[in-house]
């Protein structure tokens, strides 16, 4: 087991892809304690006490308790798969997506670089929701 976990790391390739997920997994792990500024975390946890069984509670779950704790990365990875389905379904409606997914390498960089622009365009939207929840319903917002 640790002859191959030896050879494993002997290949320059597969050691720097390891150490690049190892480095992006700690990167995450430490946005999910960094707390938002502007957030009563004390009220915040009382809301989930009263909100727990709701689809507040359900959209905490998808993203590892990082909502409850009102940190860095709450959205988690949920605004990038929504606009990935998105730009595919975009794909079999609109002849501008059809003809990118037949480009090949070219229309995949370009399909890749819309993803990532509609990604953000959902975080900020999503995360106006959150705030305008948290202000409204739970009174949590400093």
């Amino acid at each position: 087991m640790i002859d191959k976990i030896k050879n494993i790391f002997s290949i320059p390739e597969l050691r720097q892809r390891i150490l690049y997920t190892l480095g992006i997994l700690i990167v995450v792990r430490l946005g999910a304690h960094i707390p938002i500024p502007g957030i009563d975390s004390e009220a915040l946890a009382g809301a989930f006490d009263r909100f727990q069984d709701s689809l507040f509670g359900l959209f905490n779950m998808f993203v590892g308790g990082a909502f409850q704790k009102a940190s860095l990365f709450s959205l988690g990875i949920m605004p990038y798969i929504s606009a990935s389905i998105i730009i595919q379904l975009m794909g079999s409606v609109l002849p501008y997506f059809q003809r990118l997914q037949k480009e090949g390498e070219a229309g995949r960089k370009k399909i890749t670089q819309i993803t990532r622009y509609g990604t953000v365009f959902i975080c900020a939207m999503q995360s106006y929701g959150v705030t305008v929840f948290l202000e409204r319903e739970l009174q949590v917002v400093v």
